[in-house]
């Protein structure tokens, strides 16, 4: 582990509930990669001295400018993290490298946002948010996805509308979204101008009781002045509390740079990134926030309307430095669940204590997280053993039949699988419609992955950094 970070200090912070998709592994995959082996030749040095501390920022900085991460960004982020790491003294039961990988987690979460930032409603209803965006950045998408997300979590009324009567079924396009999904969308009128739908689009809101109108302008392959000016003349009658630029994450820096171009022009108030799930650089997200001062709201990790979360900068920076993702490993497995049972699971979470019922509910989630690569790549060093999982074949059909086995376990045979004897077994797999050899296989499997729970609540850390080979070969 590079840093030790305590599994009950993570739990009890607290936060909204945010879904999390085996996406976030695939971001800043390379970045994390080359951040591991520079920390990993400091962690036997007695003490850091400013040739060590050069030689390793040197290697930092060339590591963010491969992730594409823009130079003026890598620059400061050196500038700021060298007089905090050198002269350091080094905290007992620390090494250099945990030492030195703090100071860039704190600087991480600095250029990223320090903290995550919800959308703003302070305006009498309704509430006009306004996306912009160069053409294939995903703002049709994004409009719906951000419209349902609304609608969940904020239980408030949305109409969307399209203003994009330049690209061939764009309005058609977001008109199948809203109705598939359930969202109110603006009737289409055939050649009507833009400033004419926002006019018509603001009196329907007032009439049907919309709390929340969200426009979905039109994109261009390039930033022009003709584009500029017409967003301009919808943020003036609109009046939006969000203007927020919708931006693809596999653009790298150029992403940045559009950043750049639409705050000068029409002043954002906020970006949220696409396409997060194919980008294994993230220089995008490492540059926009430091570049143009706006947060990062939300990203979108997925094409299914629900694959669209809150942007959390030091869950983000965990992940960077392979340091995991228990807060929302904790939050995703307590979903559905009433109160109660979420403070029981995160108190015997945090106690090791892992039972059939437990993992019973990580099962029924694993689908939703990208299956057990999604579980895992939330937990502490899991880069270190992604290899080792690919390698490993796991075959994701054993999650409908352990579901089913522990289905026909008694209250007592989950509780202490223990007592589960052969003539148990037998009516279990009877139960179950699975043989018994795969009954035997998920009970050996329970044990290793409760033994590993209890290791990791002690110790916070994966047992060096890899899952037993056993445990990989009962997932086969």
């Amino acid at each position: 582990m590079l840093l030790e970070i305590r599994v009950s200090t993570l739990v009890s912070e607290g936060s909204p509930t945010s879904a999390i998709c085996v996406a976030l592994l695939k971001m800043f995959e390379n970045l994390t990669n080359k951040l591991e082996s520079i920390f990993s030749k400091l962690k036997d040095a007695p003490s850091l001295n400013e040739e060590q501390v050069d030689l390793g920022l040197k290697e930092i900085r060339q590591a963010l400018l491969e992730a594409d991460v823009a130079l003026s960004v890598a620059k400061d982020f050196i500038k700021n993290v060298k007089p905090k790491a050198i002269g350091q003294d080094i905290i007992r039961s620390t090494s250099p490298g945990q030492m030195i990988t703090k100071i860039v987690y704190d600087e991480l979460v600095n250029i990223l946002g320090e903290k995550e930032q919800e959308l703003k409603f302070n305006a009498i209803p309704p509430v006009s948010f306004l996306l912009v965006g160069l053409q294939g950045s995903g703002k049709t998408t994004t409009a719906a996805k951000l419209g349902k997300f609304i609608e969940k979590k904020y239980k408030k009324k949305v109409m969307l509308v399209s203003l994009d009567v330049y690209r061939p079924a764009a309005q058609a396009q977001l008109q199948i979204l809203a109705e598939t999904n359930e969202i109110q969308n603006l009737p289409i009128i055939k050649d009507q101008l833009p400033l004419d739908i926002t006019k018509r689009a603001l009196s329907a809101a007032r009439l049907n009781g919309s709390d929340v109108i969200i426009f979905d302008t039109a994109g261009r392959t390039q930033i022009d002045i003709s584009m500029m000016s017409e967003i301009k003349k919808i943020k003036e009658l609109t009046k939006p509390t969000e203007t927020i630029l919708v931006a693809d994450s596999l653009t790298g820096q150029i992403a940045a740079n559009v950043a750049k171009e639409f705050d000068t022009a029409v002043d954002l108030s906020s970006i949220i990134l696409t396409r997060v799930d194919g980008d294994g650089r993230g220089g995008a997200a490492l540059s926009m926030k430091q570049i143009t001062g706006k947060p990062i709201k939300y990203i979108g990790v997925g094409e299914k309307i629900d694959d669209f979360e809150l942007f959390y900068p030091d869950r983000i920076a965990n992940r960077i430095l392979g340091m995991g993702d228990v807060v929302s490993l904790v939050e995703k497995a307590s979903q559905d669940l009433d109160e109660e049972k979420i403070k029981k699971t995160e108190e015997d979470f945090k106690k090791g204590v892992f039972t059939m019922d437990s993992y019973l509910s990580q099962l029924r989630q694993m689908k939703k997280m990208g299956g057990m690569e999604g579980v895992m790549s939330m937990l502490p060093g899991v880069n270190k053993i992604k290899e080792q999982m690919k390698n490993s074949s796991i075959d994701e059909s054993m999650l409908r039949e352990n579901e089913a086995i522990i289905l026909s376990m008694t209250k007592k045979e989950k509780e202490d699988p223990k007592i589960i004897s052969g003539s148990r077994r037998k009516r279990i797999s009877s139960g179950s419609g699975v043989e018994v050899a795969k009954i035997n296989k998920l009970l050996k499997q329970f044990r290793m992955m409760s033994d590993m729970m209890k290791k990791m609540s002690k110790d916070k850390k994966i047992p060096s950094g890899s899952i037993p080979d056993e445990i990989l070969n009962q997932l086969k």
